[in-house]
């Protein structure tokens, strides 16, 4: 081993222990924010907004060579680790084990929390509801594919908040207990999976039978049990039911990205780099629409999605969910809002948030 090389090593290692002791330093002061709050009968520790703060600056200071993402990641787990001194927090989520939205969870709470898997969207906001669990993770959007509507019909009849969001870049692999393709008679995967791999599946697999099952995870688990099978789904399905990767990266848009939602019952404070999320039912006439927009353009807010979605009171009676920039605090969103509950049926908001970080 050449001198160079040990030298290396030795300056490795005497980082590594400065890391470790800065980091029990940093868990003891987690620990004493917990007595703190336990003292004054503040049981709130999870602060999102906090969160997203400590992470902002986290990317405005990274120099690199590490990604702001991977550095985001890291203090992501920083702050997992030290938060579960004070609370181990239970995440739901739309399951089962191995999912996407599992990956979302994770992502966003870091993994020192207890995830738990849920059979529906419905199921998980049920769970947060009544209180079994602190927050739940579901699915709002696709890039590819659009919106997920179980979700948006779910906030009609919740008084839960939204409390974040999460963007996780979707990679879909082929995965089987099989060698090769030419061994593939049945591919398995959530039906929005299978569109979004669609031009792969017609080119390398033409012919090969396609069923839809209720995610992606499922699609892992019947492909470990039938040789000739193959499933379409993520790495963390893959490790737990033992596949092959056959193909990697099989979606037919290179940017496929899904938008997830932090359900839960506090409001979030602002942290200066928000969205709000807002329900509106108009009456069903000539212009609805366009005097449910003019609040948001008088009032200079920038509105990122629009989506209309049936009532379910009535033919033909719609309801418009719309994202915009800004929290429900700031002036001119808190304008905005008071002149839409003039013009609208009816306004409900739905959650002031930090917007997805990497």
């Amino acid at each position: 081993m050449s001198d160079k090389l040990s030298q290396l090593r030795v300056k490795i290692d005497a980082l590594d222990e400065q890391l470790h002791s800065l980091l029990n330093d940093r868990a003891k002061l987690a620990q004493e924010v917990a007595t703190a709050k336990n003292a004054s009968d503040d049981t709130n520790f999870y602060r999102a907004e906090r969160e997203a703060q400590v992470l902002d600056k986290v990317k405005n200071r990274n120099k690199g060579p590490l990604s702001d993402e991977e550095i985001a990641r890291l203090f992501r787990e920083v702050m997992s680790a030290c938060l579960a001194l004070e609370q181990v927090m239970n995440i739901a989520f739309l399951g089962p084990e191995g999912t996407f939205t599992q990956s979302a969870a994770l992502k966003h709470f870091g993994h020192s929390v207890k995830t738990l898997p849920l059979a529906s969207i419905r199921d998980v906001f049920r769970e947060v509801e009544s209180g079994n669990v602190s927050y739940g993770v579901v699915p709002i959007e696709n890039s590819t594919e659009g919106v997920v509507s179980h979700t948006l019909d779910q906030f009609m009849n919740s008084d839960l908040h939204i409390c974040g969001e999460v963007e996780l870049r979707i990679h879909h692999h082929l995965l089987s207990m099989a060698n090769d393709l030419s061994e593939i008679k049945c591919v398995y995967s959530h039906q929005q999976s299978l569109a979004q791999c669609r031009e792969w599946l017609d080119t390398n697999l033409p012919g090969i039978e396609q069923k839809s099952v209720s995610s992606n995870a499922e699609a892992a688990r019947l492909a470990s049990s039938e040789s000739a099978s193959a499933a379409i789904a993520g790495d963390m399905a893959g490790e737990i039911y033992k596949l092959l990767s056959l193909v990697k990266n099989i979606e037919d848009e290179p940017d496929n990205t899904t938008r997830f939602l932090i359900i839960g019952k506090r409001v979030t404070p602002a942290c200066g780099k928000d969205k709000t999320s807002i329900l509106i039912s108009t009456q069903n006439k000539s212009g609805a629409l366009h005097s449910i927009l003019g609040p948001l353009v008088k009032n200079k807010i920038s509105m990122t999605r629009i989506e209309s979605r049936p009532s379910r009171r009535g033919m033909w009676d719609y309801v418009f969910f719309i994202d915009c920039k800004g929290h429900q605090d700031d002036a001119e969103v808190a304008a905005a809002i008071s002149e839409l509950e003039q013009e609208a049926r009816f306004v409900k908001v739905l959650g002031s948030y930090p917007r997805a970080v990497l």
